[in-house]
């Protein structure tokens, strides 16, 4: 993945919040697995250090629900499942969880499960010249497989951190793993990019 240079990369960190990941979140009071949310987040927490040193854009999407975006369509996702009071807004729920974005990180809101859908993430890329997309975050078979298609849909470059991502089920997570690697872009851990971050480029004589 030579093609990735910090200038043009993005580190997108998907809906890292209270209400998703805390043990004393709605997700987790509802009987949501979190064993790989605590497996996933000090790798997270690295890269993201790791990518303001090298200076590559971090963009946090930040999940709020309301009820001016809560359409009747939207709704229906739940089906015949008890609707989960998630992300509300002005809620703890909705605050980003063990993370936090500095002055110079990006943050962009969502209210659908593509950070793409409706928001200012695509003016944000354009206007920072971004081609390379570094994926993350939570779930990764929902929000995260989501917004790395439609990345991938608009002709970014699609790179999913599997360390880095988490599921409430390790089989819907593997098969984002599959699905991503096989069609919407590539699949690395984040010691891959961070040996790459940390390692100098060769200087090229030009005579």
């Amino acid at each position: 993945m030579s093609h990735l240079k910090p200038e043009e990369t993005a580190l997108i960190v998907v809906d890292v919040q209270n209400d998703f990941c805390h043990e004393e979140g709605s997700l987790a009071q509802k009987g949501a697995n979190l064993e790989m949310v605590s497996s996933m987040i000090t790798p997270l927490e690295k890269v993201i250090e790791q990518a303001r040193k090298a200076e590559v854009t971090v963009i946090f999407i930040q999940t709020i629900h309301e009820d001016s975006t809560d359409s009747k369509t939207w709704m229906k996702r739940f089906k015949n499942k008890e609707k989960p009071d998630v992300c509300r807004k002005g809620t703890w729920g909705s605050e980003f969880y063990r993370i936090e974005p500095h002055a110079e990180d990006i943050v962009v809101i969502k209210h659908r499960y593509s950070a793409f859908i409706n928001t200012r993430l695509e003016s944000v890329l354009r206007t920072k010249g971004i081609k390379s997309l570094l994926v993350t975050g939570i779930s990764t078979n929902v929000c995260v497989e989501s917004t790395a298609r439609d990345g991938f849909m608009l002709d970014y470059q699609v790179v999913l951190l599997e360390d880095c991502c988490a599921s409430f089920s390790k089989e819907a997570h593997e098969m984002t793993i599959i699905n991503i690697d096989e069609y919407f872009g590539d699949v690395t851990t984040s010691d891959q990019i961070l040996n790459k971050w940390m390692t100098p480029e060769p200087l090229v004589r030009t005579f």
